[in-house]
């Protein structure tokens, strides 16, 4: 399969505010389709443990995901599911819960099947002490049978403010392989405004003390679009950065949306960039980082050449889900913890997002589905599709309606109508049945992927997403 080139070096993305106006809109960022809003409560535990039967029968390898909700201050960004608590008591009885209700839902799968990726985040997971850290990762591989493969992934994500360097010998100790660092930006201005105040050297030391304990792969996550950012400013936390190297960068853009996350509401709206100002920032940091020689991977990511995710890009077989951009795509994904997401066979189930509701199932001895989803035909030859165009920035229409045994054109006819609008602005084009992303529309792969979405069109489920650009 042909896959997305890395971006010519110094790449520059121009985009007009008239043009910025007609294609800014809210829309998922497609870490499954469909999004997680459309899953409903008719799907419980009785559903979760026949997607498992069903899934034994093509023993596909598993990911865990254990989300950690707990930090201990709040950074007025953060959309995450998180509890602010000063007490770190609470990783004990939460660690505890968690492997009671691995407890539950191990046993239902066969057990050759190997976890291939286990990934904690959050939250702020290095909240849990070295101590709480041990006994979850430990309890987890005395419930799952865990690969000893080269290629298995256990990650971490980090705050760089609450870590030490006996920290990182312990997580490379307990098997983990790669770490994610929150960084987001150092300019001061903006660190002050997000309640994320972070020193250089001490962030640098920890990046270093991953490499230097034998970790395979250091990530780093900036935010653009933040109060207060600036060209010039982003520029000096890009180059910092990169005089370090780290293996992959995660770019996100910030959604502002203090309507549902109250601590946003501390961020003034005055404060923020423009979208056209919002989008230079991240156009700068594709041309640094290309000029510095990683590959744009898609939407927020990069990677050097000879990572992972580039490796797996160029191969056709990167994948999207709830954890971002990964490697693992033939798996089936267990979350475990408050708010975590499972996909299993052609289903999503969610725990509670509340503290005290996935507390209370697992107390209660159930598995603690909140709502889930079954994937019809159509959801999975959309789903295909939004995936192809996300990790691939193109796909052949007609070879994947062929394999579903539909005619593409027929079947998505609304959509290719839709997808004019993208055609005619240079964000798309399609010839002989292939959509794909023009270099100008790479940063836009959303609305590229909207197109496709039937869920956007349905007046009956209204849902509020963070805007496209």
């Amino acid at each position: 399969m042909h896959t997305i080139p890395p971006a010519a070096a110094g790449l520059a993305w121009h985009f007009d505010p008239d043009l910025l106006r007609r294609h800014d809109r809210p829309g998922p960022r497609y870490t499954s389709y469909p999004a997680a809003p459309h899953f409903h409560d008719g799907f419980g535990e009785q559903q979760l443990h026949a997607a498992i039967h069903a899934s034994n029968a093509r023993a596909r390898a598993l990911s865990l995901y254990v989300h950690v909700p707990y930090c201990s201050s709040p950074c007025f960004y953060c959309g995450c599911n998180r509890v602010i608590t000063r007490d770190h008591g609470r990783g004990v009885a939460y660690v505890a819960r968690v492997l009671r209700e691995a407890d539950r839902i191990a046993p239902l799968f066969d057990p050759s099947r190997e976890v291939i990726q286990l990934h904690l985040g959050g939250g702020t997971p290095n909240f849990l002490a070295a101590a709480q850290l041990r006994a979850l990762v430990d309890g987890l591989r005395q419930r799952f049978r865990f690969s000893a493969a080269d290629s298995r992934d256990v990650s971490i994500e980090l705050d760089p403010r609450f870590v030490t360097r006996a920290d990182i010998a312990g997580l490379a100790e307990l098997g983990f392989t790669r770490a994610s660092l929150g960084i987001q930006d150092f300019d001061p201005a903006v660190q002050r405004a997000i309640n994320r105040e972070q020193d250089v050297d001490q962030t640098l030391d920890i990046l270093r003390a991953c490499r230097d304990h034998g970790l395979r792969s250091v990530n780093v996550d900036l935010i653009y679009g933040l109060p207060h950012q600036t060209p010039a400013g982003f520029a000096q936390t890009l180059e910092t950065v990169l005089r370090e190297r780290p293996d992959r960068l995660a770019i996100y853009g910030y959604a502002h949306l203090p309507h549902l996350f109250k601590a946003q509401r501390q961020i003034p709206d005055a404060a923020l960039p423009s979208p056209e100002q919002k989008l230079a920032l991240l156009g700068l940091a594709v041309r640094r980082l290309t000029l510095a020689g990683y590959q744009y991977i898609g939407m927020d990511h990069f990677a050097l050449p000879g990572e992972d995710l580039s490796q797996a890009q160029r191969a056709g077989q990167l994948h999207r889900n709830f954890m971002g951009y990964t490697t693992h795509a033939d798996t089936d994904l267990v979350g475990l913890g408050a708010s975590a997401i499972s996909h299993i066979g052609d289903t999503y189930s969610q725990n509670p997002r509340d503290l005290p509701g996935w507390e209370d199932a697992v107390d209660a001895g159930r598995l603690p589905v909140w709502r889930g989803l079954h994937l019809d035909a159509d959801d999975t030859l959309r789903a295909e599709l939004i995936g192809q165009l996300m990790c691939q920035g193109q796909v052949d229409g007609r070879a994947l309606a062929r394999r579903h045994g539909v005619d593409f054109e027929v079947y998505f006819a609304d959509a290719l109508i839709a997808l004019q609008r993208l055609q005619d602005d240079g964000l798309a084009e399609y010839t002989d049945g292939v959509v794909r992303s023009t270099e100008r529309g790479r940063p836009l792969l959303r609305l590229l992927a909207m197109c496709f979405d039937r869920y956007l069109a349905r007046p009956d489920q209204p849902v509020r997403y963070s805007r496209a650009i």
